[in-house]
């Protein structure tokens, strides 16, 4: 199976950060569902050119959070998230984003005012698109 992640070697972030993000979106979104089975360890790190003991602490920090479980033998497959599980997975994983973002913004000294336009200008943008049926925010 082949799993849609970008690395960016040149991003400050490190690697295994990089995939357990986007793995972990891609679980939490749905878009990888309960049961699908994962390549494996050196099979993902062949595809995206990185060490297996990477992709394998990626494996076992998803698995201690519980949206990965291993079989032995058979495979690592995504695990049932619920609903409320997968409800404080995406706040956590969006508050982290917007974190990121405000000390970004606070570094070239933007003031709070100026955060709140930009963000609401950025907001509506990329919904844009999606709101043509009529719910606005």
């Amino acid at each position: 199976m082949w799993i849609p992640i970008q690395i960016n070697e040149s991003s400050a972030e490190p690697l295994y950060h990089q995939i357990e993000t986007q793995l972990r979106s891609m679980i939490v979104g749905g878009q990888l569902a309960e049961g699908t089975l994962l390549p494996s360890i050196r099979e993902l790190a062949g595809n995206l050119n990185c060490s297996a003991i990477t992709v394998r602490r990626v494996y076992q920090d998803l698995e201690s959070e519980g949206l990965l479980r291993t079989k032995q033998g058979t495979g690592t497959f995504v695990a049932k998230v619920e609903e409320e599980q997968r409800g404080t997975y995406k706040r956590t994983f969006v508050e982290e984003a917007l974190g990121a973002a405000i000390d970004s913004a606070r570094s070239v000294q933007y003031s709070k005012e100026e955060l709140k336009t930009l963000f609401l200008e950025v907001l509506e943008e990329k919904f844009k698109d999606t709101e043509k049926g009529g719910d606005s925010l």
